[in-house]
């Protein structure tokens, strides 16, 4: 036995050393060398200050910005309770929730048919922090957005369809919009919109 316990001892050593130490170690240099942005949280800086993640969804309430996925944390879009309703296609209680979103979205957005409200609008996802919605669900609040920020709604729509990212590699998953970036642009151009105005 004593003859097994001295290998196996210097076995785990190594490994722990190797998997614990040298693998982790060369893993986050590779990152940042050659993916700082990505490897620090894909972190979004505006005046040197951080406003948040391309990664983490975040909630805006403001009838003047575009609104992401509803969110089952508690309070919503808490990166440190990620977690989705697990409500089941057969509970009441997904109906409900849902009714309650499509109710919500059609009060912000006067005039919309609920039949075209994308389902991401009213379905939470399944992390709580879904930083992304679908083109359709941003160009349907470009009217809101879009009058209340006092700009055309061919200028907002523009604006959403020169954000949206296609598929990854062409072929996988869906297109989508990141609704902090499409918001920091809009409130760039809410600004100068004001200043243009001000200054005619």
């Amino acid at each position: 036995m004593r003859a097994h316990l001295g290998p196996a001892l210097r076995l785990a050593l190594l490994m722990t050393v190797v998997l614990g130490l040298v693998y982790p170690a060369v893993m986050t240099g590779i990152g940042q060398l050659f993916f700082p942005a990505q490897a620090n949280g894909s972190l979004v800086v505006r005046h040197g200050t951080i406003v948040g993640s391309r990664l983490i969804g975040q909630s805006f309430t403001s009838p003047r910005f575009f609104q992401g996925r509803p969110s089952a944390t508690t309070p919503p879009y808490n990166a440190a309770a990620s977690t989705p309703s697990n409500y089941g296609p057969t509970n009441p209680a997904l109906l409900k929730e849902v009714q309650t979103n499509l109710a919500a979205v059609e009060r912000a957005n006067p005039g919309v048919n609920s039949r075209s409200v994308p389902p991401d609008l009213v379905e939470s996802s399944g992390s709580g922090l879904d930083p992304d919605i679908s083109p359709a669900a941003a160009l349907l609040q470009v009217p809101r957005v879009a009058r209340v920020n006092h700009l055309p709604v061919a200028t907002v729509r523009n604006l959403v369809e020169s954000r949206i990212h296609g598929r990854f590699l062409g072929i996988y998953g869906d297109p989508y919009v990141n609704v902090l970036e499409l918001n920091l642009a809009i409130a760039r151009m809410a600004t100068q919109g004001r200043a243009a105005r001000v200054g005619g």
